[in-house]
């Protein structure tokens, strides 16, 4: 695959972006790269928990090296915009001063899709209707951007993701997040790189090892899966050479962040939707679920969340993977009832668990959601 070097990331400038929570995120903006003309339809693609531009989305899109019948700049405008937190947007890891590090304002996929969407209409300024596709945390995106802007949104299609975070998710995430923080000495309440110069690596890799669990299904580790595709033998080894490999190449701000903005997904948290619902607070601007407060997931929540479901009007393709240990096709079967005959459920049958949908190790699995895709096109 080829890289895209960092020259070619485009940056949009919201300026004092007032966020969901009433917070204010100084000189904020938004990193992005773009693929094809923009006289051509728009699409989309906004990044994943801890993915980048340049890293992260391209294995979806046609290039030489690896040729897409959807995802193609030969007939799309294709938008990828890097998430608040992941080092490209506003970051803790880029922010400085008394909102940077630790203390940047959190953003949720609310703030998210807002800033994305002014860079959509007014910086790019395109006015037609778009299509949204996104993998695990760029699907809860394409969740929100067709029900916060149902009249923009023609078609969404996420995949291995959710419109909200469940609470088994939430638990996961907790798990991996009082990892990091339990490295007290490394972590440093998140003033690590002002005291020390160096990231908290002990809870890092405590954070990977804890990830290790969910990323892949109990299948693929049962079949070997890691020795079969990357060559990896061991379980220990694949503990070293793949999880803490990749969570000690992170930011730990950076990671908390996203974690943050991942656990309080939820559509219904919205002020178009909330209405009464415990999802917010007081001033109905953001939601809860995210905090594991024993109110969340009653009566009023769940409305909410059939409200915001209902309130999409494109048509949305979601694809759960069946062995996806974060997002089970049980809880996308709710998502396409509460939607209603707008959208379509295509499972993934795959043992490669979430990675099934990215970022494109297993070939077939990338066929597949490329085929659904340009076929939904």
């Amino acid at each position: 695959m080829a890289v895209r070097s960092a020259s070619e990331i485009k940056y949009f400038q919201l300026g004092d972006f007032v966020l969901q929570s009433g917070e204010v995120l100084p000189s904020a903006y938004i990193a992005y790269r773009t693929y094809g003309s923009p006289s051509k339809p728009c699409i989309v693609y906004p990044t994943w928990y801890s993915g980048t531009i340049v890293e992260g989305n391209e294995w979806l899109i046609s290039t030489p090296d690896h040729p897409r019948r959807g995802l193609n700049p030969d007939h799309y405008f294709i938008v990828v915009p890097a998430l608040f937190g992941n080092g490209e947007s506003t970051s803790p890891s880029n922010t400085s001063g008394p909102k940077g590090g630790a203390n940047m304002p959190k953003t949720t996929v609310y703030d998210n899709v807002r800033a994305q969407h002014e860079l959509v209409t007014v910086g790019l300024g395109i006015t037609g209707q778009v299509a949204v596709v996104g993998w695990s945390m760029g699907a809860g995106q394409s969740f929100q951007w067709a029900s916060q802007y149902p009249d923009r949104v023609k078609l969404a299609v996420p995949f291995c993701g959710s419109a909200r975070t469940s609470f088994h998710n939430w638990v996961f995430l907790e798990g991996a997040k009082q990892a990091l923080l339990a490295d007290t000495e490394g972590f440093r309440q998140g003033r690590y790189m002002e005291e020390t110069g160096k990231q908290p690596l002990v809870g890092l890799k405590a954070f990977g090892r804890v990830y290790a669990g969910w990323g892949f299904s109990q299948t693929f580790y049962r079949e070997k899966g890691f020795e079969k595709y990357y060559g990896i033998k061991g379980v220990e080894n694949v503990m070293v050479r793949f999880w803490e490999k990749w969570s000690t190449s992170k930011d730990a701000n950076n990671m908390l962040h996203m974690l943050w903005t991942w656990q309080h997904g939820d559509i219904g948290a919205q002020p178009r939707y909330a209405e009464d619902s415990g999802l917010t607070d007081v001033g109905g601007r953001f939601g809860d679920r995210g905090n594991g407060k024993a109110g969340a997931g009653g009566k009023a929540d769940e409305a909410a969340f059939e409200r915001a479901c209902k309130g999409i009007r494109g048509k949305v393709l979601i694809m759960p993977g069946d062995q996806d240990l974060y997002f089970p096709p049980a809880d996308s079967q709710i998502e396409k009832d509460y939607i209603g005959e707008n959208a379509e459920l295509k499972v993934i049958e795959s043992i490669w668990g979430h990675w099934a949908g990215g970022p494109g190790d297993s070939l077939e699995d990338a066929k597949f959601i490329d085929d659904a895709i340009h076929n939904d096109f």
